[in-house]
């Protein structure tokens, strides 16, 4: 007689077992209590070792809190919202023409478009600024319209537009090819098509990234501290620093960074929220 072949016990419900006889699900499971204990852990240990009243007293002082009140919104916050504003508005309109002369037939408008765009996103934001402030020192003469909100604004331009650049072309190649040679066998020229036809449904398309590239620029607007503004032209950061060296406490650094969360974090909803929708639309 041949024996009979031996039969095997059925698999675990959740998946074969492993060399350990746990199931995948049961593995998982005990890796992720392992993962909350070791979070809970950590964060026991931190709750130690902080000292909370030293905490309280140097970050969260409310009598120091409210000497930062009225400036705070009617110097700070609305010389910030001028240099992001005025930095964004230029940046997009020099971002388009880089983008343009980017798509260039023309080589020499691509060669210009292209060392610009590469330059000025390769050196750091700080650098840019500070060579600003010495512009005028190596350029006998040379006077930067609008004074100190002038270089603000300059300093944020050149860091956004090559930024700005790059996203508008982008939404300039979506636009189907078929919506110039339509507005073309209508008789319209190149650059009336360009401008009333592809511009506008570029721009639609490139919305959600640049509201999350003004986002970029409002902290970025930080950077103007470096030029050395003081009084009436201080923006967020500035003004926290120097109140905060005024009164020895840290407290108005915390109400800035409150401050610009209070902007940034409902655009950055809005740019999620547009993206989405955008999404659904396609």
């Amino acid at each position: 007689m041949t024996d009979q072949p031996k039969t095997t016990e059925p698999a675990l419900a959740g998946g074969t077992p492993g060399k350990s006889g746990l199931s995948p699900r049961k593995r998982q499971r005990i890796s992720r209590a392992v993962q909350y204990v070791v979070l809970v852990a950590v964060a026991v240990f931190l709750a130690m070792r902080i000292e909370w009243g030293k905490l309280g007293e140097n970050f969260t002082k409310l009598d120091v809190a409210e000497k930062t009140l009225p400036d705070l919104f009617t110097v700070a916050l609305k010389n910030t919202i001028i240099y992001s504003v005025g930095g964004f508005v230029f940046a997009f309109l020099l971002g388009l023409v880089l983008a343009l002369m980017r798509l260039s037939s023309v080589r020499p408008y691509r060669w210009i478009a292209v060392a610009y765009i590469e330059i000025f996103r390769g050196l750091p934001a700080l650098l840019i600024f500070l060579l600003i402030l010495f512009l005028p020192l190596a350029i006998t003469g040379l006077e930067i319209p609008g004074g100190t909100y002038g270089q603000g604004i300059l300093g944020l331009t050149i860091v956004g537009s090559a930024y700005m650049a790059e996203t508008l072309r982008a939404g300039l190649q979506a636009v189907p090819k078929g919506q110039m040679e339509a507005a073309r066998s209508l008789g319209m020229s190149y650059t009336r098509a360009m401008v009333s036809i592809v511009i506008p449904q570029a721009v639609r398309i490139v919305i959600p990234p640049t509201t999350n590239q003004f986002v970029s620029l409002l902290k970025d607007s930080s950077l103007v501290l470096f030029l050395g503004v003081s009084g009436d032209y201080v923006e967020l950061t500035k003004f926290g620093n120097d109140t905060a060296s005024t009164y020895a406490n840290a407290t108005p650094i915390l109400v800035v960074g409150v401050t610009y969360l209070l902007v940034t974090i409902p655009l950055g909803y809005l740019a999620s929220r547009l993206e989405r929708r955008q999404a659904r639309g396609r």
